[in-house]
């Protein structure tokens, strides 16, 4: 691919500060030009749906409510039915359209469980009629697990919608960041949802755990806590932020105590003598590492094909990136107007399917840059200059990935031991 042109006039439906000097992509990406040269956006295959905007929790890290987007005030708490309908519409109508074979509905919030049984039920019979039975259709939902009881996850388990639970660890992990408005943990509530949903009528719904790094954690106890919980896999996210507004622990100096976290526990768990379970960045390294393509936005370079419907109907990207300023999600389409092809033209969704031409001259300089990808694309943004940035965790994801690739090249070329007869 050639240089990605640019423009000094934003297209349509971009993505802008409200406020501030030109930034990547909204103000320079030019998508007519990139179409005119032959590049075609990939189909959506991942679709998002806000059904609820509201949570049971308060928990201090959260990007929805503690960052610097505000639109959750702005939208309906619940998604109605009608919105539903049309969001399984248009889902429906791209998937024929690209004639895809599979994809993901993921419920999400806010909380997705407080949209209620009846509704989730609903919601999940209304897109398998809809979506073509050929179509291999998987439906899951992330939750807090606080409204998770018997009831729902018999709708779930009927449903054959899997379930991913967020835990950040043992109580005292847990519940430093994980708590109720009232400033409660919700660890106890968690742990009984999950000895439900590990029980032996719920478990073949089960997909796994998402914790989030702190480094006041041990990250063994992290990990003796998820794996006490047998999950198939395990999402390690790093907390979110950026250059403007930098994570815990990341900022001002070039130290690397994320990398530092993380090698002990990529150690432990790449050194078991039988995967004890899948922790999705690890294995994700691996796969580039060894030539492959990258299945996460976390790393690599392949083309994100993920949409987000808000509760109103509204379409945006990955909802993560409100962590970076006020609307930085936000497309200005809706599922009543707008296809779910009108969202690949917009000029941010367009910057995370380009992959190497979306990064800035220190990433395409970086040995490990086509592994890492430059990051998570969140956390890539600066006031001022937008996402072309490497992540505000470039230290850490560089050190990271130079361990891994150590320890699995020097599998790779390491005489094997031949039995004696």
């Amino acid at each position: 691919m050639q240089p990605v042109p640019f423009t000094t006039r934003p297209p349509d439906h971009a993505a802008r500060t409200p406020t501030g000097p030109p930034e990547w992509p909204g103000d320079h990406l030019d998508v007519a030009a990139l179409r005119g040269r032959g590049w075609r956006p990939r189909p959506f295959r991942q679709f998002v749906l806000k059904i609820h905007s509201r949570c049971n929790l308060a928990c201090d890290y959260c990007y929805v409510y503690s960052a610097a987007d505000t639109g959750w005030r702005r939208q309906p708490p619940r998604m109605s039915r009608r919105t539903a309908e049309q969001a399984v519409r248009r889902i429906a109508e791209h998937i024929a359209r690209h004639d895809l074979g599979e994809a993901e509905v993921v419920l999400h919030g806010g909380e997705p469980l407080l949209a209620g049984a009846d509704f989730v039920g609903w919601l999940a019979d209304e897109l398998r009629r809809r979506i073509a039975p050929g179509v291999r259709l998987r439906i899951v939902a992330q939750t807090n697990g606080v409204a998770l009881r018997a009831g729902m996850l018999d709708v779930l388990a009927e449903r054959g919608i899997d379930v991913c639970v967020s835990l950040d660890g043992p109580a005292r992990a847990h519940d430093r960041h994980r708590r109720f408005a009232d400033g409660r943990g919700s660890h106890a509530q968690v742990r009984r949802a999950l000895e439900l949903l590990t029980s032996e009528r719920y478990r073949r719904v089960f997909s796994g755990l998402l914790a989030v790094v702190d480094l006041a954690t041990d990250p063994f106890e992290l990990y003796d806590e998820i794996l006490g919980w047998a999950p198939p896999a395990v999402d390690v996210i790093l907390p979110h932020g950026n250059w403007t507004t930098p994570p815990p622990g990341r900022f001002p100096n070039n130290d690397t105590p994320y990398a530092e976290w993380l090698i002990p526990l990529f150690d432990r768990w790449y050194s078991a003598p039988r995967q004890e379970t899948n922790i999705r960045l690890f294995s994700e390294i691996i796969q580039l590492v060894l030539g492959g393509a990258s299945r996460s936005e976390a790393v690599g370079l392949s083309p994100v094909g993920l949409v987000v419907v808000e509760t109103d109907g509204s379409l945006e990207q990955v909802d993560t990136l409100k962590s970076a300023y006020d609307q930085a999600a936000a497309t200005g389409l809706d599922v009543f107007t707008h296809s779910l092809d009108d969202a690949l033209d917009s000029p941010a969704i367009v910057a995370r399917q380009i992959g190497v031409e979306a990064l800035g001259e220190s990433c395409l300089a970086c040995p490990a840059g086509r592994i890492c990808g430059g990051g998570y694309y969140p956390h890539r943004y600066r006031a001022g200059s937008g996402f072309r940035n490497p992540s505000v965790y470039c230290p850490d994801l560089f050190r990271l990935v130079r361990h891994i690739e150590s320890r699995v090249r020097a599998d790779l070329t390491s005489p094997r031991r031949v039995p004696q007869c």
